[in-house]
């Protein structure tokens, strides 16, 4: 186990220098020091508060530097360096985490590439709040005991009327989804404010669960930068009976997030819009493995990250580690966020869902156009769905499978 006084931050370093020299210069100026010797740094303050490099690792060299060189003189040194920061100095908030170990270190002179890779936080920070509902939650309020939480997404995502949108979210409750979401460019525009998709959809749940005894959960954009505005969102849907909401986590900030979950009675379904800004250039920003430990122990109940086959840029291997990122414990079992599978989804990619994330079925999977789109229509898009995971669990070729299920076998020769 780490040591309780200490703060451990991986960065993946590059200079033409030397980097460990680099890495020493990082941990003096990012506690005690600066670019001269001072009177005050007196040996009682740096064994207060200097940072240290504990751990340096050493990686093939880059021909070419992350960030330009004006120099030009490669080859780059590049190493994994861990750098300690004491406790005492940073304590446990958020924002003195971020601004010591982190927002400083991209201006130091003499670095051409920087990447976060993981932040280790003693067992002081589980003082966060962390997850309200997570995995057993969301299971709870869906009313899914096993398998993974089926899910769509309102589309066209903008344009639709509130009276459209609740036909859309009939459908979808009509085609069997446990959950459905508002997109998350869906907030509050004029002409489909939040008040109003609450008064038109809310009725629509309501009704379905009367009729079946099945409650969808369903989760409205409620985001924004004034967290009064957003708490009042918030407050339109908990008082019409929902039980979810869609959180633009990085448009809100760290502020914003923690202001909503210390008030918050719905669970929150993270997305992370704007994350490809700090981490889409492999030898800049930040891993999404440290990234997503703030935002879990700020409460995020929910956390979309991509899936296998994705329709943006990220690569398979990279949802893999997220899928691991976020259903690892940070201090506990309940701190972890449930997975959601999303980004051109449609059934054809459960069985490698199912094989790369170690058989797990405690996931939502989430389907937009894979259901919408389904030459059958949406309810068939979902059977198409619940019978690919079938087939995984089974072990069981979807070809294979396809023969006795016409709806998976129309989703094959469509979009496999």
């Amino acid at each position: 186990m780490m040591n309780s006084e200490w703060i451990h931050v991986t960065y993946r370093l590059e200079t033409s220098g030397d980097v460990g020299a680099l890495a020493e210069k990082i941990a003096s100026d990012q506690s005690t020091g600066t670019f001269t010797e001072l009177p005050g740094e007196t040996e009682a303050v740096r064994k207060r508060c200097a940072a240290r490099v504990v751990k340096l690792t050493p990686l093939e060299p880059a021909e070419q530097p992350s960030l330009p060189d004006a120099q030009g003189q490669g080859p780059y040194n590049r190493a994994d360096a861990v750098i300690a920061y004491p406790l005492e100095a940073v304590s446990t908030d958020i924002a003195a985490l971020m601004t010591i170990t982190i927002g400083g270190v991209f201006a130091v002179r003499g670095v051409s590439g920087v990447r976060v890779m993981d932040i280790d936080l003693p067992q002081a920070w589980d003082c966060h709040p962390g997850p309200q509902f997570g995995i057993a939650g969301s299971r709870r309020l869906t009313g899914v005991e096993k398998g993974p939480i089926i899910a769509s997404i309102i589309k066209p995502s903008l344009g639709l009327l509130p009276a459209e949108t609740a036909q859309v979210v009939q459908l979808l409750c009509d085609a069997g989804v446990d959950f459905i979401k508002d997109d998350e460019k869906l907030m509050n525009p004029g002409y489909s404010s939040v008040a109003d998709r609450v008064k038109a959809i809310m009725p629509v749940i309501k009704n379905h669960e009367q009729k079946t005894g099945k409650k969808v959960m369903y989760a409205f954009g409620i985001s924004s930068a004034d967290p009064d505005t957003m708490m009042r969102n918030h407050d339109l849907v908990l008082e019409a009976g929902g039980n979810a909401a869609v959180i633009n986590i990085n448009s809100i900030g760290y502020g914003g997030m923690s202001f909503l979950r210390k008030r918050s009675q719905l669970c929150l379904h993270a997305h992370r819009n704007g994350w490809d800004i700090l981490t889409r250039h492999p030898g800049l920003g930040m891993e999404f493995r440290a990234y997503q430990k703030i935002w879990r122990l700020l409460g995020v109940d929910q956390f979309q990250i991509n899936g296998i086959g994705a329709k943006y840029w990220e690569p398979d291997e990279s949802f893999v580690k997220s899928f691991e990122d976020v259903t690892t414990p940070i201090f506990r079992e309940e701190d972890c966020a449930l997975p959601v599978v999303c980004s051109g989804q449609w059934g054809g990619q459960a069985v490698e869902t199912y094989r790369r994330t170690g058989r797990s079925l405690d996931l939502m999977y989430l389907g937009g156009g894979g259901i919408h789109g389904h030459p059958m229509g949406a309810a068939a898009g979902v059977k198409a769905i619940k019978q690919a995971w079938q087939a995984a669990e089974q072990d069981v070729a979807l070809d294979a499978y396809a023969k006795d299920h016409p709806e998976l076998a129309a989703a094959l020769a469509k979009w496999g």
